[in-house]
């Protein structure tokens, strides 16, 4: 029998590198991105192999803050629809990273059985993996402050999406909210545009907005009228009201918060434009209702190994528009509160753009940059029961409390600290259904 369509043996050596490679990284405890890098240099035409061989196509997810929440939320939806589909659930978004993930569902020969691939992709890489993987749909979420130290201004970042996005050969899908993203050039464009946002009411809801970065380079600061595609009509909690066209769906989020309903929308918006005709609103709220929290993003996790026990809520941050939407989702002070930052964020000097004053106190504060947010607690006027770099030591003092009247505890975490979080709780390799 000859080898199935998208597959080679000649690409045999190299995946069984990869596999190996990423055998023995797991087993040291991490190296995600390092069997991708292995299987590219031993076969450089292994990833467009491995990702031309889905029916459906691939759909590219690119934005400052959301990828992973609404890479997670279209794949949902895919699947309600019957789809087998491929994703890179931990956030694995550079090149070598997209590898080892598809890695981890090849066959030697290089099939994935899979109908649809979704991916997360950094910014930076877009286009270039975008003229590898031929993507069909690319969703741009939105251009927010992240990574000055990378990017240096947020100006770049917008036009590595909207580069990209010339790529996509059959719909790019843009948040009509975001004042750089919806002045978006259609005639520069294979494909047609459709926008995602929310409603004028809902976003003037929230204490802070959307927290877009402002356009600094057309002379308008402001957002260009779209007609929205898809629009969130409602936010109460997790309960959220979508406007698709015609029809409203009224779906349950995974976690809380205007951003993940906006993240919604988008979803909904690709999904619909990878099934065309096949997309079900019913199928879509069916999956929703089924979803759990994305990697990190709300999830709960039991504090003490005890299932049934105190929960810890894992809230996840990498910047501060992030935590200034993650904190506005909150309804009210933590009964018990842990923030952590350490290395991988470099700076931290956005703390102080971030309105904290709903927090009335933090239990402990970890991480490498502990001192630094203890002081700007110091500043905000909210006190600190204990600043304790060591993450080990922190968890150790949360469990030590006695349990809230709620029964949960509430962790603000970056994403280093989320992982290792997670894993001294006993959860370091698997995402927990929990919400």
């Amino acid at each position: 029998m000859s080898p199935a369509k998208g597959s080679s043996v000649r690409y045999i050596p190299a995946v069984l590198a990869g596999k190996l490679a990423r055998v023995a990284t797991r087993l040291r405890g991490g190296g995600s991105a390092f069997p991708g890098y292995v299987a590219n240099r031993l076969a450089p035409s292994l990833l467009s192999t491995l990702g031309g061989q889905f029916r459906y196509g691939v759909v590219f997810v690119l934005g400052s803050n959301g990828k992973t929440t609404t890479t997670h939320m279209i794949s949902e939806i895919l699947r309600a629809h019957g789809l087998r589909v491929f994703t890179n659930p931990t956030g694995a978004n550079l090149p070598q990273g997209v590898t080892s993930a598809l890695l981890a569902e090849a066959t030697l020969t290089g099939k994935v059985r899979a109908d649809v691939a979704v991916l997360e992709v950094d910014e930076g890489f877009a286009a270039e993996l975008a003229d590898i993987l031929a993507p069909r749909v690319i969703v741009a979420l939105n251009v927010q402050v992240d990574q000055l130290y990378r990017f240096y201004e947020t100006e770049r970042v917008a036009d590595m999406m909207l580069d990209a996005a010339r790529r996509a050969s059959v719909r790019v899908v843009v948040n009509g909210d975001d004042p750089y993203l919806s002045k978006i050039d259609e005639s520069t464009l294979r494909s047609p545009v459709s926008f995602f946002g929310a409603s004028p009411d809902v976003v003037s809801a929230s204490a802070h907005g959307l927290v877009n970065a402002v356009d600094t380079r057309s002379g308008d600061t402001g957002v260009r009228t779209r007609e929205l595609e898809s629009q969130v009509a409602s936010v109460s909690g997790r309960a959220v009201e979508l406007d698709l066209g015609d029809e409203r769906l009224a779906i349950t989020l995974p976690a809380r918060g205007l951003h993940y309903a906006v993240d919604a929308a988008a979803a909904v918006s690709v999904a619909s434009h990878v099934l065309g005709d096949e997309f079900s609103a019913a199928a879509a709220v069916r999956g929703f209702a089924e979803m759990a929290p994305a990697y990190g993003r709300g999830e709960l996790v039991p504090l003490r190994r005890d299932p049934a026990g105190e929960q810890v809520e894992f809230v996840m941050f990498k910047n501060g528009p992030s935590l200034q939407l993650n904190v506005d989702a909150l309804d009210g002070a933590p009964e018990r509160l842990l923030m952590a930052v350490d290395e991988g964020t470099p700076d931290v000097s956005w703390l102080y753009d971030v309105d904290l004053t709903v927090f009335d106190h933090v239990d402990v504060v970890t991480g490498e940059k502990a001192h630094q947010i203890a002081t700007r607690l110091a500043y905000a006027g909210v006190p600190v029961g204990v600043v304790e770099p060591d993450m080990e030591k922190a968890v150790a003092l949360m469990r030590a409390f006695p349990e809230t009247e709620a029964r949960r505890q509430v962790w603000f975490v970056n994403y280093e600290l989320m992982m290792i979080g997670r894993r001294i709780l006993g959860y370091g390799d698997q995402e927990v259904a929990r919400r």
